[in-house]
């Protein structure tokens, strides 16, 4: 089987990606970042889905965007529980350029031709890395600036929900039979995984179940 490096945060994006690579017959190797974000239970989450959807392994990174801070996600900033306009205060700066940076490290590493990412561009908070144009530009730059791109092995990213909407991914998840019980999706979840129930994220989520008929699981405090 192939093998392919899968981000998994813990939210329900990235349990139906890590879903999906598994039913295309990938041997997935996932890969969380805790990078000093407010919402640190989604972690405990992301073992809890690499776990349930039997990935090879599971590996977390430490990178500590906290000391940068600029988002709400890491500094003490606090989360908004309506969303604006323009790019809202949980925009992480280069967050996913980071996370796809040691991702595509690992899969050198391992000899992994493919990584898989849950972004979103149909249902999103307005963040510019979760766009298909930045996926393809990263995957160009992957074959720039790697070894395994240099000889011939080319690297290519794949983000199967970009174009999604969060109704779609809720029903693509209970086909393939994703617990979304075990995700964390909130900005500000306690230390238990409950949800505020109120910030942008959380909003989305449970538009998502409402759309797609299917029951909420979410724990709310």
């Amino acid at each position: 089987m192939k093998r392919a490096v899968v981000l998994v945060s813990g939210g329900m994006d990235s349990a139906v990606t890590l879903a999906l690579a598994r039913e295309q017959g990938f041997d997935c190797h996932a890969l969380s970042v805790d990078y000093g974000q407010r919402h640190a239970s989604e972690l405990q989450a992301a073992e809890r889905v690499a776990h349930a959807l039997k990935a090879v392994e599971h590996k977390t990174v430490h990178v500590d965007l906290r000391s940068i801070g600029g988002s709400a996600l890491t500094a003490d900033i606090a989360v908004p529980e309506q969303g604006g306009s323009g790019i809202p205060i949980t925009y992480v700066p280069a967050r996913n350029t980071i996370m796809l940076s040691v991702a595509l490290g690992w899969a050198e590493v391992l000899g992994a031709q493919d990584i898989f990412c849950g972004v979103n561009a149909v249902d999103y908070s307005g963040y510019p890395d979760c766009r298909p144009e930045f996926i393809a530009a990263f995957e160009r730059l992957a074959n720039l600036a790697t070894k395994a791109g240099i000889e011939g092995n080319a690297l290519r990213m794949h983000a199967p929900l970009i174009r999604m909407s969060k109704a779609q991914i809720v029903a693509e998840g209970a086909r393939l039979g994703v617990d979304f019980a075990a995700t964390v999706s909130c900005y500000q979840a306690d230390a238990e995984g409950c949800a505020c129930g109120h910030c942008d994220a959380c909003r989305l989520r449970a538009q998502g179940f409402s759309d797609a008929g299917v029951a909420d699981p979410t724990r709310y405090r």
